[in-house]
């Protein structure tokens, strides 16, 4: 398929990006790596009137100590995620789950910002930064902003990022312990059937939920059932309260919320729960 007509621009430096954001108008869309937005294009399912290309803006690829949290630039690359030794010491699931996405290719060019911008609920990571109490840093031309993962992601493919603003930062908190990621797809490199992500920062754990909604969600009945007590086992039979699945040719809602208890089940053991 060969995308409809659009207009391109190489942003020298986040300025420079939200200039010509706002320029183009709200029928503009973001370039990094391209592996969520091109297949939409070559579908026509998405027909920007022009692209703004950041991917070479060095200065958004970087993983930093920032305290509690890790700081993340929104252009940091997959594969670099992976083998950060920063992360392997205060954050291992999201260099885990980061060697999980896709295949090589798509782990050398795909960025975590862009993962988290396209807001598919069916992606890896923002599960990962729903559990790890995530904050998204924006920057548009009235300044910054930083929203909380939990009011980021608004609906299938929607999120808080105005049209004229971009993602430049992902803020996470440490993990404290044991963590898990379960992943149920049919090939090594297809979307989450039902993905489950398990972290612990600080008190209970934290429990996210891939493909389970229109957006990622948090197992919010789990995470109660665990801080009055309950069992792993126990818990894990709350994990698709509150969660809304469709039914596709991958699988059927019912199958999907059976795959969220047992995967919920087999993260928290995992987890050491």
């Amino acid at each position: 398929m060969i995308p409809a007509a659009f207009e391109y621009a190489r942003a020298g430096s986040v300025d420079e990006a939200i200039s010509l954001l706002s320029e183009h108008g709200e029928d503009a869309k973001v370039l990094a790596g391209g592996h969520s937005l091109l297949p939409l294009m070559k579908l026509r399912l998405a027909t920007p009137s022009a692209l703004i290309d950041v991917g070479r803006l060095q200065e958004l690829s970087y993983v930093r100590d920032a305290g509690d949290r890790i700081a993340i630039g929104a252009l940091t690359r997959h594969r670099d995620l992976q083998v950060s030794d920063e992360l392997a010491r205060s954050a291992p699931i999201v260099s885990h789950v980061a060697g999980l996405v896709g295949d090589p290719q798509v782990r050398h060019r795909g960025t975590i910002g862009g993962s988290v911008a396209h807001g598919d609920p069916a992606s890896d990571l923002p599960a990962v930064v729903l559990a790890l109490d995530g904050e998204l840093v924006i920057r548009g031309p009235a300044g910054e902003r930083v929203v909380p993962a939990s009011e980021f992601f608004h609906g299938f493919l929607e999120t808080a990022i105005g049209p004229d603003e971009l993602l430049v930062e992902i803020r996470l908190r440490k993990t404290q312990g044991g963590w898990s990621y379960q992943k149920f797809n049919r090939r090594a490199q297809d979307w989450a059937t039902v993905g489950v992500a398990v972290a612990r920062t600080d008190g209970t754990p934290a429990v996210a939920l891939v493909n389970m909604g229109a957006t990622p969600l948090r197992a919010a009945a789990v995470e109660s059932a665990l801080a009055a007590g309950a069992s792993p086992a126990e818990a894990a039979e709350s994990a698709a309260e509150g969660a809304d699945p469709s039914s596709d040719i991958q699988a059927s809602a019912e199958f999907r919320r059976h795959l969220a208890r047992v995967l919920v089940r087999r993260g928290l053991e995992e987890a050491g729960v």
